[in-house]
C-alpha cells in the first residue's frame, strides 16, 4: 500500500465545523498540546499512539476524514485503520493547511 492508495479531501472541500455533521466524522491524530493550541469545532481528538486502544470511539458507520498537523500521522494512521477494513480519507496538508485557508479554530482543551 502506498500513499497513492489512500483518498485524500481538501481542506477547502470541509465545512467549518463539524459539531452537527451526522455524516461525517473528523478524527484530529495530534498530540495534546498541538489540538489545545488549535482544532477544528466538532472534531474528535485521539492522538495518534492512542488510536488502536480508542478505536471503539470512533464511529466507523460515519465517513472518517483524519487532520494531524501536515497529513504524515494522518497517513500513517489511514495505512493502518485502511488494513483493518476501516475506509477512509486524509485531510490534505492537515491543520497547517486548514488554517492557512483562513478556517477558524478552537483553541483550549475542548472536547477530546
Amino acid at each position: 500500500m502506498s500513499m497513492g492508495d489512500i483518498e485524500t479531501v481538501a481542506v477547502t472541500d470541509l465545512p467549518d465545523d463539524f459539531t452537527d455533521d451526522g455524516d461525517r466524522i473528523l478524527l484530529d491524530v495530534r498530540e495534546d498540546d498541538e489540538w489545545e493550541s488549535g482544532h477544528v469545532r466538532g472534531a474528535l481528538h485521539i492522538p495518534l499512539a492512542e488510536v488502536p486502544a480508542r478505536i471503539d470511539e470512533i464511529d466507523l458507520d460515519r465517513e472518517l476524514l483524519v487532520v494531524c498537523r501536515t497529513s504524515g500521522r494522518s497517513y500513517r494512521i489511514m495505512e493502518y485503520l485502511l488494513m483493518r477494513g476501516i475506509d477512509g480519507a486524509v485531510v490534505t496538508g492537515g491543520m497547517v493547511a486548514w488554517q492557512g485557508a483562513g478556517k477558524p479554530v478552537e483553541t483550549g482543551a475542548g472536547e477530546q
